[in-house]
């Protein structure tokens, strides 16, 4: 068997027991063999200041290298007052520079916006359709994928208790899956 794509799937919520997170790690039992998604967390970045850019900090260089080592990355976030989390936003610079040297460059993209309210994030994933061009890849445009009421869809174990939410993330994941090969050089 071929080797897997290696995606990093950037979770843009700090806490604990969050649904983004619940949904990030769903992603990965849910993903074709085609795919291997690493999930990664925010909780270790410190914020980006272009005065340390000469030196920059261990945890910056770290994900940096993630996703440079990476084929792909997937967002998944969910949406705070009508934007995407701050903290989100301080990945994305500090994976973005130094100035033309973009670790996002080239990689397919997907993002998975959620909430528990009705809207399921869809400002979250405009803007950050507004923020990636120009210093990531490809971002996949269809399907697009805003899952709303997820409040209540996961158990207390974390797994997915809506059939019809699995369903909806399994067919997202085989899509960009097919992405992910189309937009990616031979690597393997």
């Amino acid at each position: 068997m071929a080797t897997p794509y290696n995606v990093v799937v950037i979770v843009g919520s700090l806490r604990k027991e969050s649904f983004t997170l619940k949904i990030a790690n769903a992603l990965t039992k849910l993903a074709p063999n085609t795919l291997k998604l690493n999930v990664v967390t925010l909780h270790d970045i410190s914020f980006f200041n272009q005065d340390l850019e000469a030196a920059p900090p261990a945890d910056w260089v770290a994900f940096r290298e993630k996703l440079q080592k990476s084929n792909g990355v997937l967002f998944v976030t969910p949406e705070y007052n009508r934007s995407i989390p701050g903290v989100l936003k301080n990945a994305i610079d500090v994976g973005s520079r130094p100035y033309g040297k973009s670790s996002f460059n080239g990689k397919p993209t997907g993002i998975v916006s959620n909430a528990p309210g009705t809207l399921g994030g869809v400002n979250a994933a405009k803007h950050l359709q507004q923020i990636l061009p120009g210093i990531a890849g490809p971002i996949m445009q269809q399907p697009e994928i805003y899952l709303n009421g997820v409040g209540d869809a996961f158990d207390e174990k974390g797994e997915i208790g809506k059939e019809s939410l699995q369903k909806l993330l399994h067919q997202y994941i085989v899509a960009f899956a097919a992405f992910v090969e189309k937009y990616t050089p031979i690597h393997r």
